[in-house]
């Protein structure tokens, strides 16, 4: 029997399933792409919801990257954090608003954690928009050499 959705993540429940589509992505240092992505939102009974994403190259089907982490109800009504980590030798954890279907996340540079040999971003700026079955969402990315700019977007649809 699946647990009971904890009472504090009322507010992040429309995210909860999975979610398929495309995307593409651009950035002043990159030729632009396009993807496939899976996004898995789920739950265990705790107060946070797990997070997995993947994407791949729609030609080769080559994995193009991969996120894990957890989204947590924040301090306050309508508040949230996202404790991410990427392959690129990142970590991210972000603060932000979730409201009525969207959610929006920053994580400034306070926020990224980088290994020796991590990519040198500064700013992930995350917005979220789920209506009925479809989950769309951008992102703005910053590193030491770019401005925060516009860096992916994409529209998935809930499969389960």
């Amino acid at each position: 029997m699946p647990p009971t959705l904890h009472d504090d993540l009322r507010s992040l429940r429309f995210l909860l399933g999975t979610w398929r589509g495309t995307g593409t992505g651009d950035y002043p240092t990159i030729e632009p792409f396009d993807y496939r992505e899976e996004l898995v939102f789920e739950h265990v009974g705790e107060p946070f919801l797990l997070y997995r994403q993947e994407s791949w190259d729609v030609t080769t089907g080559d994995v193009v990257h991969v996120e894990r982490g957890f989204f947590r109800p924040g301090a306050t009504d309508g508040s949230v954090e996202l404790c991410l980590a990427h392959p690129l030798g990142l970590t991210e954890i972000a603060h932000g608003t979730v409201d009525d279907g969207s959610l929006t996340l920053e994580a400034g540079p306070e926020q990224i954690g980088r290994t020796a040999t991590g990519l040198d971003v500064a700013r992930v700026l995350r917005r979220y928009r789920v209506a009925d079955d479809t989950l769309t969402y951008e992102l703005d990315m910053a590193t030491d050499r770019t401005p925060l700019t516009w860096h992916l977007a994409a529209t998935l649809e809930r499969s389960t």
